[in-house]
């Protein structure tokens, strides 16, 4: 493992609970994060489990490390879509920090670290920057649902003319 780290820091127009409950809610998860659910009780020891929209296919893993509601959420994780062995992919840490400030935003600061090597901080960049940027949208634009998003009907309702 090397020493470095993807940081990424911005401030978003919510509160810590709003952005606490949209990185924690795996139906939140999917508005902003390429429809990828992320499952959890949160506590610190338990799994972290990620899967392609509604399926049972699990694209990463990773155990809580630390969970302090609504400050601070840190993981282990490791991308597990494909053949993959302890050695071939190590668990890396994802650390959450968030911060209300003066202005009545919150700061949030992600750390993504414990990286294989520092040619690696690219490839987190290119991943995280567009996640972190559409959550940031998901929640300044207002659009949270209170419940899960609207399913799509099996087929359209008739029209009549």
């Amino acid at each position: 493992m090397s020493e470095a780290a993807f940081v990424y820091e911005t401030e978003i127009a919510t509160t810590p609970q709003r952005l606490w409950t949209a990185l924690t809610t795996g139906t939140l998860t999917r508005m902003y994060w390429f429809d990828r659910r992320i499952e959890s009780d949160w506590l610190v020891g338990s799994a972290v489990t990620f899967y392609d929209g509604d399926s049972d296919r699990i694209t990463d893993t990773g155990v809580v490390l630390e969970s302090v509601p609504p400050r601070k959420l840190v993981y282990s994780f490791r991308y597990e879509d494909g053949p993959v062995t302890e050695l071939d992919r190590p668990y890396t840490r994802v650390t959450f920090e968030l911060e209300p400030t003066d202005s009545g935003k919150v700061r949030l600061r992600l750390v993504h670290d414990q990286l294989a090597s520092p040619d690696d901080v690219a490839g987190w960049r290119d991943g995280w920057t567009p996640i972190l940027a559409n959550l940031q949208a998901f929640l300044e634009g207002d659009r949270m649902p209170v419940a899960e998003p609207p399913r799509p009907s099996a087929k359209p309702a008739p029209t009549t003319a």
